[in-house]
């Protein structure tokens, strides 16, 4: 090898250093740890199991929208609220796996509106806010940034084809909680109730858990489910939060990837129980 083509080899080795060096700087905690992404929410974005498939969480989805120095740890459960959350111990058992420079997605609403459970059941503007400063505070006691997500759309039209809105004034109340608290807030409802309605009534099948009758196994009489979201579905919620995380200045455009790009379905696995 002439010097000339060393000289080559050698910038070129360097390079990705370099590169390496800049990612680092945000991708990983103050102490080098890689940053982890923790999310506390609901089915809507829960990790589902081979019983449940094709039932998806976007929480499972999202790890395809992020760089790989960042690690997803998704603590979301089938059917909590932003209290039952907290009451079952839930809160406090993600806090201590929680460390300095993390992220906490925090998403609930879907459960709290079931005001006649009151295990359950909260008020938006005093119940629901007063659980969601829990998560906020929470995550600020161990240096880690929280950011509040109003809760994705469920498939709701009016005869003439316009998307409708589902949750009532719980996102009005999240929104109003994330300007008091100086928290960021990814307004995942009016995203996706804007994404739905390009979709249309029809579209949207396809991102939410509609089974014919046989399709699987697991739903052998067909489903018509317009809460939960088959593969396509998690897919699009979790590249609109990869998008809200860059637009809200929460991450930088480097830590996120695909956002573009299409994805494939069959990257959407469910492990046994």
């Amino acid at each position: 090898m002439s010097l000339t083509r060393r000289q080559t080899a050698a910038a070129i080795a360097a390079l990705p250093l370099v590169l390496a060096t800049g990612t680092a700087a945000a991708a990983h905690s103050p102490g080098g740890r890689p940053r982890t992404v923790h999310i506390a929410g609901d089915s809507t974005a829960a990790q589902k199991y081979a019983d449940a498939a094709p039932e998806t969480g976007w929480g499972m989805a999202l790890p395809f929208f992020l760089g790989r120095p960042l690690a997803v740890a998704n603590h979301a459960m089938n059917g909590r609220s932003s209290k039952s959350f907290i009451d079952e111990g839930r809160l406090a058992v993600l806090l201590r796996e929680v460390r300095e420079g993390d992220l906490l997605l925090i998403q609930f609403g879907h459960n709290d509106e079931k005001t006649e459970d009151p295990a359950r059941g909260t008020d938006p503007y005093t119940t629901y806010q007063d659980c969601l400063r829990r998560y906020v505070h929470g995550a600020r006691s161990r240096r880690a940034r929280p950011v509040l997500l109003t809760p994705v759309e469920r498939r709701r039209f009016a005869e003439d084809g316009t998307a409708r809105p589902s949750h009532g004034e719980y996102p009005a109340a999240m929104r109003a909680l994330a300007a008091e608290e100086r928290v960021p807030l990814l307004d995942l409802q009016a995203l996706t109730l804007a994404r739905w309605q390009e979709l249309g009534p029809d579209g949207t099948t396809a991102y939410f858990n509609w089974l014919e009758p046989g399709r699987s196994p697991n739903y052998p009489d067909g489903q018509q489910d317009n809460t939960h979201f088959q593969p396509r579905g998690a897919i699009e919620a979790a590249r609109l939060v990869a998008r809200a995380l860059v637009a809200g200045k929460v991450l930088a455009p480097r830590e996120v990837r695909r956002t573009d790009s299409a994805i494939p379905l069959e990257w959407i696995t469910w492990p046994q129980a």
